[in-house]
């Protein structure tokens, strides 16, 4: 992992598998964590709860420090560039920076000088680009429910273009040996994720469908007229899972979202938390995925000490 976690593709299937192995073992107490005096900082342009709230009980539980910058109150306001932002927190004795950005990409300029000149770098979301450690705790939640991933079939449904977790999961499950495919609005749909899965009607075959993961249509990326027009009954008859489309899911199949959930569009409400559904267990895998992550990062496990 070197000293970035930028975009969970970036890693072999060996340090991916090893560190899915990792949040697993924190989850089961079978890995205690080493309390190392790391300082992280935390700095998030862009809203979020799971998110933000998991990376910090996730540092809290392996010791670290915790600093929470609030970009609206820091020197970024002033016109300070992300560059010296971080140049100033390396100096000031910042270990981990885990940033949120509007920027797609922010990170490109960065990843040969973390560790260095600037401190180690977690994305926790770029604009419309990547979120890996929402990836991780998927993978996560999925290897508890199968044990595998290959010749799963995972259906990703609802805006596509606009969801940095579609683009992220969607390439690694492909690697992994997943069956993807895609159904949303075609307006919203993403020519780039065809090569990890083909575009196939919302009801095609769902009762063969393992994983169907939803995402969250996402207002603040959409234009003033795409809003306008949006109507949440069209939508939710169209692309979400009502009682019927459930009730036609196989018995082991399961429910995922990265949330926050829009109740009544995305999915009917009392589904959210039915037995198929793994929402709130991907909340929770959140942290342990995120003590994954940090360890990783800033200690030396091996993998041979993970599997006595």
């Amino acid at each position: 992992m070197a000293n970035v976690f930028v975009n969970i593709n970036d890693l072999s299937n060996q340090d991916l598998l090893s560190i899915i192995h990792q949040a697993l073992l924190f989850k089961s107490g079978q890995l205690l964590p080493v309390m190392n005096k790391q300082v992280v900082a935390n700095l998030f342009f862009e809203n979020s709860t799971r998110t933000a709230t998991s990376f910090q009980m996730a540092e809290m539980k392996l010791g670290y420090e915790r600093i929470v910058i609030d970009p609206n109150k820091s020197s970024a306001v002033k016109g300070e560039s992300l560059e010296d932002t971080l140049k100033t927190l390396k100096v000031i004795g910042v270990d981990t920076v885990v940033i949120r950005h509007t920027l797609r990409g922010w990170y490109d300029n960065f990843c040969q000088m973390a560790g260095k000149e600037i401190p180690k770098l977690i994305n926790a979301g770029d604009g419309n680009g990547q979120h890996p450690s929402q990836s991780l705790l998927d993978l996560m939640t999925i290897i508890e429910t199968f044990d595998h991933f290959r010749d799963l079939k995972v259906r990703i449904i609802g805006d596509l273009y606009h969801s940095r977790v579609a683009r992220s999961n969607a390439e690694i499950l492909d690697r992994l040996g997943a069956n993807v495919t895609f159904a949303g609005p075609k307006v919203w749909s993403d020519p780039s994720l065809t090569q990890f899965g083909h575009v196939v009607d919302m009801d095609d075959d769902l009762e063969q469908q393992d994983v169907v993961m939803l995402l969250r249509v996402q207002h603040e990326r959409l234009t003033d007229g795409e809003n306008a027009h949006f109507t949440i009954d069209q939508y939710h008859e169209q692309y979400g899972l009502t009682r019927a489309r459930y009730d036609r899911l196989k018995d082991q199949a399961i429910i995922m979202h990265p949330a926050p959930v829009n109740r009544g569009v995305e999915i009917d409400s009392d589904l959210v938390e039915s037995p198929k559904s793994r929402i709130f267990q991907q909340m929770a895998n959140g942290v342990f995925a995120r003590m994954a992550i940090l360890n990783s990062l800033n200690t030396s496990v091996l993998q041979k000490e993970l599997l006595k």
